[in-house]
């Protein structure tokens, strides 16, 4: 018995370290080189946030931020405010925050979520393939910045200040 408790609180703590980046990398938001542009993987899946099925060929042309979180992972949740400003500021613009869950199991804490915060972007269950398709999810938030062609451009590891992303948002948009 000592010992489930003992895989239990490791396990825990496991999760823990996995959402959480150190602070010399998290502070503005800590982007490592991802080398030779990569195609954002397509994808055809249910949105919880509106109930229909959000297909990535919709947002071809679009910039836009895609991010990987969990209801657990409290740098994931304080993330949610920017994301909707940030919505909000730049949807008419040709962008677009689409969000993957990491979550398993029933998506009632990902409905209660969605609507205790008033999210107004795509929430999408992610899978194997989805993280796949991104260069691989080994620790979240992780969020990713995809160009107008589809390519992404920027991975940004652990909580990210909202001044960081909107203007990287900004230099983007303006490229056209």
């Amino acid at each position: 018995m000592k010992f489930r408790y003992f895989l239990l609180v490791v396990g825990l703590f496991a999760m823990l370290l996995a959402c959480k980046q150190p602070e010399s990398e998290t502070r503005r938001g800590y982007s490592p080189p991802i080398g030779k542009h990569m195609q954002m993987v397509q994808f055809k899946l249910p949105s919880l946030t509106d109930n229909a099925v959000l297909d990535s060929k919709e947002l071809e042309g679009k910039v836009l931020l895609v991010t990987f979180f969990a209801t657990w992972c409290p740098p994931c949740i304080q993330e949610i405010p920017t994301f909707i400003e940030l919505q909000d500021s730049y949807k008419g613009k040709g962008f677009s925050v689409v969000a993957f869950s990491v979550d398993e199991g029933d998506p009632e804490l990902l409905n209660k979520l969605i609507e205790k915060y008033g999210i107004n972007y795509p929430v999408l269950l992610a899978d194997l393939e989805i993280a796949r398709g991104f260069g691989g999810v080994s620790g979240i938030p992780v969020t990713f910045l995809v160009n107008r062609k589809g390519e992404i451009v920027k991975k940004y590891l652990g909580y990210v200040e909202h001044d960081v992303l909107e203007e990287e948002l900004q230099k983007m948009l303006a490229a056209g």
